[in-house]
């Protein structure tokens, strides 16, 4: 289907792109600043009005542009962790993950444990659609998995949680890989835990055995591996409190939404 972009969708994307290649004093002028705590404040006003504006012009539910398969890239670079190093990640991808489970727990009526095959017998959602990294690249793939909505419905999410936080098995330098997520980002159509990438099941690379896909949203908030969904009021208890890993280790956004 085709995509109708606004001038402010279009802006955002541009100076995603820019600040990606930006000299690296400019880079240590950005440090300096996001060590700044009221710098910080200023910038997470600004989030929540573009937020705001973002969802008010687009809708709830407008869908990320999907493609044809003939735009298909070769390949889907593997970027941030690329082969965690736990132990546990280790012994399960030794085995294919035929012992993986993605626990959901946290603000739900039923906390539940699901194995990884029981996951991939679920109706399964295929959409071809545009990976865009927050360092400038873009690469377009076929995605396919469980729409996280139909996982939500089964765990049967309280009133009270506001948010899903992604725990994942990879460790970068500054912690534990993290991520999360509104509900209304949660419940979007298009949102998924995937477990295939161009019919073939996912890489190690690309965050097998599961990875989150939310499509209308910069690449470091799907995050891969993941083996535990967390439902909660508010993502700021978690970990540094940005709510992922690089919003606490380098003050990215916490809506990355394009």
């Amino acid at each position: 289907m085709s995509e109708t972009r606004s001038p402010l969708i279009v802006t955002r994307r541009a100076l995603v792109g820019s600040l990606a290649v930006a000299s690296g004093g400019l880079l240590s002028g950005c440090d300096a600043l996001n060590a700044n705590q009221g710098w910080r404040d200023t910038l997470r006003l600004a989030e929540t009005g573009n937020m705001a504006l973002q969802r008010a012009i687009q809708g709830r539910d407008r869908l990320a542009r999907e493609y044809s398969p003939r735009d298909i890239g070769r390949s889907v670079p593997a970027n941030g962790t690329r082969a965690p190093t736990d132990a546990d990640y280790l012994k399960q991808a030794a085995t294919g993950f035929t012992d993986w489970t993605l626990t959901i727990d946290g603000l739900v009526e039923k906390p539940t444990r699901f194995a990884l095959g029981q996951i991939r017998s679920m109706p399964k959602q295929t959409q071809i659609t545009r990976h865009d990294c927050v360092e400038g690249w873009s690469a377009i793939g076929k995605w396919t998995g469980v729409n996280l909505a139909h996982l939500l419905d089964k765990v049967q999410v309280k009133d009270s949680a506001r948010y899903l936080v992604f725990h994942c098995a990879d460790t970068l330098r500054a912690g534990p890989y993290y991520e999360s997520i509104d509900m209304e980002d949660a419940r979007h159509p298009q949102t998924m835990m995937a477990w295939a990438l161009n019919d073939e099941l996912l890489p190690i690379g690309n965050g097998a055995p599961l990875r989150l896909r939310v499509e209308r949203h910069l690449g470091y908030k799907h995050a891969k591996y993941v083996r535990r969904i967390e439902a909660v009021a508010d993502y700021r208890l978690a970990y540094g409190g940005g709510g992922g890993y690089w919003e606490d280790a380098a003050g990215y956004e916490w809506y990355a939404g394009i």
